[in-house]
């Protein structure tokens, strides 16, 4: 049996609407020609005349966030405790076996911007492709705003989960989510309007703060969830160990067996 490996990763690039303007990611790159006198300080007598075309390496130097590209939040991004009281781990911390598993789609593409998603929506959606969640069970969230990545509107897209229907998922034992918005949350526009009007706190970056009932990870800024079936593929996502950081960059592929 093949196997079919699909990537919900988008590229860390410049340029690009990905992250509000005081977090965007900057890169420099060092091509051939720039390096070859730091090749040359190793080797004492060595002349650039000497390296295959002048050429010393390709190097890159990054100026970014752990929120940056698609990354996955630790419990410890959501506020100092989890489990009502515990010390929130780490992204450093985060058991492996939350990072691997089956994995499962929700397709709430046609739920409007800034919409908060609610138990209710997620039992029904199960229920429309006929599966029961498991413990360790992978639940990405497909949202309208996976085909705005880079593009103006992309922060402002796609519907959120609120802190009910996260705590509903934590409940059945998933400890891993993901979403091709920027946040799992509303798009803050839309909750900052909401606050205006009902002055309750309590609905800004709900879905987050639901860490603080039970812990669990996001998967933040996945690509082509479209190409995935409901259910019946594995997820891996283990995130870059950074100590006692809130994220860590994350290659998350799907594979499919075919």
């Amino acid at each position: 049996m093949a196997r079919q490996f699909v990537d919900l990763s988008v590229q860390l690039e410049v340029g690009v609407t990905s992250d509000p303007p005081m977090m965007l990611p900057d890169i420099e790159y060092l091509n051939h020609h720039q390096t070859a006198e730091q090749v040359m300080q190793f080797f004492p007598g060595l002349t650039k005349e000497d390296l295959p075309g002048g050429e010393g390496w390709a190097l890159e130097r990054l100026q970014v966030a752990t929120h940056n590209g698609t990354h996955v939040d630790a419990p410890y991004h959501y506020h100092s405790t989890m489990n009502n009281g515990k010390r929130a781990i780490t992204i450093d911390e985060v058991p492996l076996e939350w990072c691997f598993g089956n994995g499962v789609k929700l397709d709430f593409r046609t739920l409007s911007d800034g919409y908060v998603v609610n138990p209710d929506d997620i039992k029904k959606e199960l229920a429309r492709i006929g599966h029961t969640l498991k413990p360790l069970d992978i639940v990405l969230v497909n949202t309208s705003a996976g085909s705005r990545y880079g593009k103006e509107d992309y922060l402002e897209k796609g519907c959120g989960i609120g802190r009910a229907a996260t705590n509903f998922l934590t409940e059945q034992g998933v400890r891993m989510v993901g979403t091709d918005a920027w946040s799992w949350d509303a798009p803050f526009t839309y909750t900052a309007k909401e606050f205006s009007r009902t002055g309750d706190p309590s609905i800004i970056w709900e879905g987050h703060r639901a860490g603080m009932d039970q812990g669990y990870c996001q998967i933040e800024k996945m690509t082509n969830l479209e190409l995935l079936p409901s259910n019946g593929f594995l997820i891996s996502a283990f995130p870059f160990k950074i100590k006692s950081a809130s994220a860590g960059f994350t290659r998350a592929v799907a594979i499919l067996e075919t």
